[in-house]
């Protein structure tokens, strides 16, 4: 079954080179187009895709509130942020309101097939280089209001100790060399983490660490 995808870009241009190349991949599907943040939360709401190819700087309602409403009512969508090197402060607030990934516009055509195509299968991690960066510098940001350190509750010494690597950016297979076990035991782990702390994907439980304060925010 073919992934579900609808491109929310105020630039027809970009849109239209997007469309062509999902189309000839064959595994993708485009099912709509928003030019605006209003009306990509309209075509989730009617459509249920799969995936939001979402640009944040729009006319209206722009990408960060779409992708907000999307995650807030919209479970089942997910948000790949659409982003350039020089929109870090819009990506912080991105990931704050519930995207599960992020693309870079000047990214090789295939990486961008290759992210919609994990993103829809629940992981978040995308273009690892960029998305480290992201992730240490909305760590080391403060809140705009002052917020109390999140509490965990309910999981094991061992799941918690699994998180804590997940917020060093760990792949599994590296948690499973660290702490000696199968990368299947490190899925298993990582799976009841989403479960249990009500995580979205991947870069969600790397901002449950921080907030946590299982991991250091980078000096």
């Amino acid at each position: 079954m073919a992934i579900r995808v609808v491109l929310a870009d105020d630039q027809p241009l970009m849109r239209t080179g997007l469309r062509v190349i999902m189309v000839d991949a064959g595994d993708l599907e485009v099912v709509g187009e928003a030019g605006t943040g209003a009306e990509a939360v309209r075509l989730v709401g009617e459509l249920g895709p799969d995936v939001v190819v979402m640009d944040i700087r729009m006319p209206g309602m722009d990408g960060i509130e779409a992708t907000r409403l999307i995650a807030e009512g919209q479970g089942a969508t997910r948000v790949l942020v659409l982003t350039t090197f020089d929109d870090d402060d819009y990506v912080y607030a991105a990931l704050r309101a519930g995207a599960s990934g992020f693309l870079v516009k000047d990214m090789a055509l295939e990486d961008i097939l290759a992210a919609v195509r994990v993103v829809a299968a629940g992981d978040a991690l995308i273009a690892p280089s960029v998305t480290r960066r992201l992730i240490e510098e909305f760590a080391g940001r403060p809140e705009p209001a002052p917020v109390r350190r999140r509490t965990i509750e309910g999981i094991t010494e061992r799941e918690r100790e699994v998180l804590t690597l997940v917020g060093r950016g760990m792949s599994n297979s590296q948690i499973a060399e660290h702490l000696c076990f199968t990368v299947a035991t490190a899925k298993s782990h990582v799976a009841r983490l989403f479960t249990k702390l009500d995580a979205r994907d991947r870069v969600h439980l790397v901002i449950i660490a921080y907030e946590a304060g299982l991991v250091a925010p980078p000096k």
